[in-house]
């Protein structure tokens, strides 16, 4: 690949000319300068990946000059698998009444709480389906059981969740997040954002939330003082355009009240999956497009701090490799996780190698808390 970095910083490229001018982009995110959607176009189709990810670290260092990437020790809780949105891309959900359907009863989450905490976690996130049982009423006892408990940060229920809460009990959307949050709900995880299309979610996810509601649960959340991720499940059936349309929405979002914590972009999964079945997803996406994505996504979120690889669907290398590409956080060491290894996936990283593989990129590993304060260096 033909590009490097000039004694100022910027990106220059050499004699082979690149797919619609990144060489003039990319030195503008660089100035700080706010990039459109035609650019962010142009930097997803280039097939220049060095420039790319000089012009992605720079911003990184200069959003994190203390040479630091983080993490939090944390375990999923999926509470049930029932589900009615039943999307076509997960492989997780099981109907009401299916020999494998199951709600978790509360011994058993404090149980995993429990361990959680002893293996020095500080964060639990609960993300379940839409079941047609567990409404507003029991999420706040839970939340409420908890935190008699337990002294844990409690980052769960995602949009779609929030909404069928919403929907269930007939209360306004603003009433519900407070609701859960004086239960003991501390933020919002950014599940079911999928693409953030209608078109994309009416072919993989029909029964569930557009995309102007899952921001609007976002923005309500923000409103009213809760912090909350974003997340965007890429490759299936969406054009590029519209991976860049995503990342922008959630850039207009952000401008409002600078709630989101972090970005994390992973690939789907296509094993046991509806969609991966019917040939609707001709190829899986790729390391390089993964690399790439996480790229743009430094580049083009100039108003959020934090971007987060996907050990999960990525494996730890490739994540690793991400941290030159503009990523700042590996994560969480995950204790558990199901449903990304219900599509057939199962890759792990305990701590001591997500320390290893920060270690061994050049920079200095830390474990955080959920609104990234450091608790501890290694």
């Amino acid at each position: 690949m033909n590009g490097g970095v000039s004694m100022n910083g910027g990106v220059f490229m050499n004699s082979r000319a690149s797919v619609k001018g990144i060489e003039e982009i990319l030195p503008r995110a660089l100035d700080g300068e706010r990039l459109s959607l035609e650019d962010g176009v142009a930097l997803l189709e280039t097939d220049e990946l060095l420039p790319l990810a000089v012009a992605a670290d720079a911003v990184r260092r200069r959003l994190h000059p203390e040479g630091r990437v983080t993490f939090v020790v944390d375990r999923n809780i999926n509470y049930t698998n029932v589900c009615t949105a039943a999307c076509r891309f997960c492989a997780f959900f099981r109907p009401e009444g299916h020999p494998e359907a199951y709600v978790l009863d509360r011994e058993a989450v404090f149980a995993k709480i429990e361990e959680t905490l002893t293996l020095g976690g500080t964060q639990i996130l609960m993300q379940g389906g839409l079941h047609p049982s567990l409404g507003l009423d029991w999420a706040c006892d839970l939340l409420r059981a908890i935190k008699s408990r337990y002294s844990i940060h409690i980052h769960s229920f995602s949009p779609p969740e929030i909404d069928y809460f919403a929907r269930e009990s007939g209360l306004p959307l603003r009433v519900v997040i407070e609701r859960l949050r004086e239960a003991g709900l501390d933020s919002i995880p950014g599940g079911g954002a999928e693409i953030l299309d209608d078109r994309v979610r009416a072919l993989i996810s029909p029964r569930k939330i557009g995309w102007e509601r899952w921001i609007e649960v976002m923005l309500t959340a923000h409103e009213v003082g809760m912090r909350t991720t974003a997340t965007m499940m890429y490759g299936h059936v969406e054009t590029i355009e519209e991976r860049v349309r995503h990342i922008l929405r959630i850039r207009d979002a952000q401008d409002k009240f600078g709630g989101f914590t972090a970005f994390i972009p992973w690939s789907f999964q296509a094993g046991n999956t509806a969609l991966g079945r019917d040939g609707a997803v001709r190829q899986m996406a790729t390391g390089l497009e993964y690399l790439k994505l996480v790229a743009v996504a430094r580049l083009l979120l100039d108003n959020v701090a934090n971007i987060q690889v996907s050990w999960v669907t990525q494996g730890a290398k490739l994540a690793q490799v991400a941290l030159v590409f503009g990523a700042n956080d590996f994560g969480s060491t995950m204790l558990e996780e199901n449903v990304v290894r219900a599509a057939g996936v199962s890759h792990r990283a305990p701590m001591e190698e997500i320390i290893r593989c920060i270690r061994e990129a050049g920079l200095g590993p830390a474990q955080r808390n959920t609104y990234y304060k450091v608790l501890r260096e290694f």
